[in-house]
């Protein structure tokens, strides 16, 4: 049997993702924390980039930041400077019907930047009215380090010295002392490690367990909140005291009748001891981090102008000011440049530094256009609340400023905004429908809402089951199935009805 052969051409079109193409879309979906890392590195990789107040050696001109920086990601290269554009991609679409992915590459190329990026303070918000740096950052004290200050204070011997920092340095985030790998008691095998007798070990414990804040050390709930219980001072302390020590699960569950008919004390006293409960910290080393510095620092900001108008600001700082070197740019013109290695390095550099300027005023009109988007549909939520959070999905936003879904989830994640209601991640305002008797559905969130606001204004001494929940909202017209409500309770960290139920 003969093989033939034959030629065939066959049409097709793929995405071709050069470099340029994925840092752009790597920056669209990077938080701003992780986006101003990446601009320093960028700056101590390339020479080419600088900040505006950074008074480049030998440029003279006075210009505007923005203005210098636009104009500089847009400066003709000289004469004989090759000025290659980034490979071509077609358009980028999703998959399905859906409207198409925005062009990066298109966008990017033909990009003009005497052009302003965005209205970016287009209600000429004041710099002075925008929230303080204090109260976007949140700092906290490492455990560790608290505990160890104050065991320097103690009068500790060598021994001692060795077995207590081998306590400190196996605490949790909670505060408790535990070894993944060990079955038991961990004291046992830190006193090991130390070289000390379990006794010694035991009171260097104690020690510890008693510091600010008590509890830490403890190797259970139980030993954590009798060390606390130890510390008050109150004539019911004792009796809370046993009834940790022998009734820790109807404590949990607050059969208060249950602990007083087998202590045989009067129910009154078990309810009076249990009243010291919230005194108590089941987490004591929670507060405490050994994380940096978080920030949230909102990416844009928007404010009332008026009654029935609102304003979206980008929050520039950091991002907008970034410029090309004016040295390198009058040493490429003058010639000062010659010829070979050095010459082709800066060309490179220009041609990155241009491409992240060009990136980072794309994200930023991306977000501007999100937001803008979500203001329009989420408008009652800014005048009233969370209540009057509306249901969205990814699909509208994507429809209404005409970019595909996965771009709006790329923007949407790790970016945060500063209303008037609070600061909020761009994902927040995305939720899913649930059905009303009458009227428009409601937001998933909303309903949380509600049903937060119900458990806080319960009778304690007789809560709500979810079966009333599910009542109480039909009555405000949300038709919601009980396993819904047991849902988005544990979501909220509400307990059960049986859980929150007290005797005073």
């Amino acid at each position: 049997m003969a093989m033939e052969l034959k030629q065939s051409l066959k049409l097709s079109q793929q995405l071709v993702m050069t470099p340029q193409l994925q840092q752009a879309i790597k920056l669209l979906q990077l938080s701003r924390m992780e986006l101003l890392e990446q601009v320093r590195e960028e700056m101590d990789q390339n020479p080419l980039l600088e900040q505006p107040d950074e008074t480049p050696f030998g440029d003279t001109t006075d210009k505007e930041p923005g203005e210098a920086s636009m104009e500089a990601a847009n400066t003709e290269l000289p004469a004989g400077v090759e000025a290659r554009t980034p490979d071509a991609a077609p358009e980028f679409k999703a998959d399905g019907d859906g409207p198409p992915e925005i062009d990066w590459e298109a966008y990017l190329n033909s990009y003009q930047f005497n052009e302003p990026t965005t209205a970016s303070n287009k209600g000429n918000v004041a710099t002075e009215d925008l929230p303080s740096f204090e109260a976007n950052l949140v700092e906290k004290e490492d455990l560790v380090d608290h505990l160890q200050e104050q065991l320097g204070t103690l009068r500790l011997n060598e021994a001692e010295r060795r077995i207590g920092m081998l306590i400190l340095g196996n605490l949790d985030h909670d505060g408790y002392l535990k070894l993944d790998d060990v079955e038991g008691d961990p004291l046992i095998r830190l006193a090991n490690e130390a070289d000390v007798p379990m006794g010694l070990a035991e009171r260097t414990l104690r020690r510890i367990q008693n510091l600010d804040p008590k509890g830490c050390a403890a190797r259970d709930l139980q030993e954590c909140l009798l060390i606390q219980v130890s510390a008050l001072k109150d004539k019911s302390a004792p009796l809370l005291g046993l009834i940790i020590k022998r009734h820790m699960k109807y404590l949990e569950s607050k059969n208060l009748p249950a602990i007083a008919k087998d202590l045989k004390v009067p129910l009154e006293e078990v309810v009076e001891a249990s009243k010291l409960l919230p005194k108590l910290d089941p987490k004591p080393g929670r507060n405490f981090s050994g994380d940096d510095a978080q920030y949230i620092t909102p990416d844009v900001f928007v404010y009332k102008m008026g009654d029935d108008e609102y304003t979206v600001v980008l929050n520039d700082d950091g991002l907008s000011k970034l410029r090309i070197s004016g040295t390198y740019r009058n040493a490429l013109k003058s010639g000062g440049v010659g010829p070979g290695q050095t010459k082709e390095f800066i060309q490179e550099k220009l041609r990155s530094a241009q491409w992240l300027i060009r990136s980072i005023h794309q994200r930023q009109r991306t977000i501007y256009k999100v937001t803008e988007s979500i203001v329009k549909f989420q408008k009652d939520f800014l005048d009233k609340g969370i209540a009057h959070l509306k249901p969205l999905i990814l699909r509208d936003v994507a429809e209404d400023i005409g970019m595909h879904e996965s771009t709006v989830s790329r923007v949407t994640t790790n970016k945060y905004v500063h209303t008037p209601q609070g600061i909020f991640e761009l994902k927040y305002f995305f939720n899913s429908s649930i059905a009303r008797v009458s009227g428009e559905d409601t937001a998933s969130e909303a309903v949380k809402h509600h049903i937060k606001q119900l458990v806080s204004q319960e009778d304690t001494r007789n809560p709500y089951s979810d079966q009333k929940i599910v009542e109480l909202l039909k009555a405000q017209g949300t038709e919601i199935a009980r396993r819904t409500v047991a849902k988005y309770r544990e979501v909220l960290g509400i307990l059960p009805s049986s859980k929150r139920k007290r005797y005073f």
